[in-house]
């Protein structure tokens, strides 16, 4: 793979969209489902779109984010190896790469249905609007989680043309879910965010009660994995409880091997565990719709 383009997927994390996008298809398939939509040509074609969405609006977010930070990361023995700060990618290619995949984004949802495209906007601001945030609250974290929570909502949409109750509650799920994770993961930088005055939960209010927001976050997550299984019995399966019991599993497995005073296992806890968790609960939720 040529060098440039492993340097800008490695600087948006390409590998972290494991997280959203198997609830886009989520949010998807069950559009499908529960519509009258058929599974056709003109159904593909709307798939594709969606992925290409996801894509550009994370590639967009991210390396926005990247780009803000550039200054407080260099600062940070954690994260001045990123490719901005060691100058492996330069400012302007940075940004320029940043308004490509925003006008990417904007253009396809175009193609996608009106609703979707007028939009767009709104999910470009609060994508994008989060790298700002850490600036002067300590409820960054949840910013984060509602970026990601467009994603179920937002694939639902592109196939109705129209919101439901459904994939609001798998929005509600990334919400929570995200949110609990990318707290345990800023314990990290608790020392560094205080030095720096910028915000977070552990910076506000230290590891231990931080973990204890994150679990509450978690369980609130679980909550609606089962709600949505409870509203959706008539088309979910027992194949979605399979896949349910695993995704809240995973958020158990996670608060039992990151501690306050044993961080060892923080990238365990925020990717492998999560980035499966993702993946096997699309894969079961999506099966039960047809089996």
């Amino acid at each position: 793979m040529n060098k440039e383009i492993k340097k800008y997927l490695s600087l948006v994390k390409f590998s972290h969209t494991i997280f959203a996008m198997p609830f886009a298809l989520i949010g998807f398939f069950i559009a499908i489902k529960t519509s009258n939509f058929t599974f056709d040509n003109s159904s593909w074609k709307i798939l594709l779109f969606i992925v290409l969405c996801m894509v550009f609006a994370r590639n967009a977010a991210m390396g926005f984010n990247r780009y803000i930070d550039r200054v407080i990361d260099k600062k940070n023995p954690r994260t001045a190896i990123r490719e901005i700060p060691a100058g492996d990618i330069k400012v302007k290619s940075a940004l320029a790469f940043i308004i490509i995949n925003v006008l990417l984004f904007v253009v396809t949802t175009w193609f996608i249905n009106r609703l979707v495209f007028f939009l767009s906007p709104v999910a470009l601001i609060v994508i994008l609007g989060y790298s700002y945030t850490k600036k002067f609250t300590s409820l960054c974290h949840f910013i984060l989680g509602l970026g990601l929570s467009l994603s179920p909502i937002g694939a639902y949409l592109s196939v109705t043309g129209e919101f439901a109750f459904l994939p609001i509650l798998f929005s509600l799920t990334v919400l929570f879910w995200t949110s609990g994770f990318d707290i345990i993961y800023s314990l990290q930088d608790e020392e560094f965010d205080k030095s720096e005055k910028l915000k977070s939960i552990p910076a506000y209010i230290g590891k231990k009660n931080a973990l204890l927001l994150s679990s509450v976050s978690h369980l609130l997550a679980a909550i609606f994995v089962l709600w949505a299984g409870l509203e959706a019995h008539f088309s979910l399966g027992v194949w979605y409880w399979v896949g349910a019991v695993f995704f809240i599993g995973s958020l158990l497995y996670q608060h039992t091997i990151v501690k306050a005073n044993d961080l060892s296992r923080v990238n365990l806890a925020f990717f492998t565990t999560n980035g499966l968790a993702s993946i096997v609960f699309a894969a079961f939720t999506i099966s039960s719709l047809y089996l």
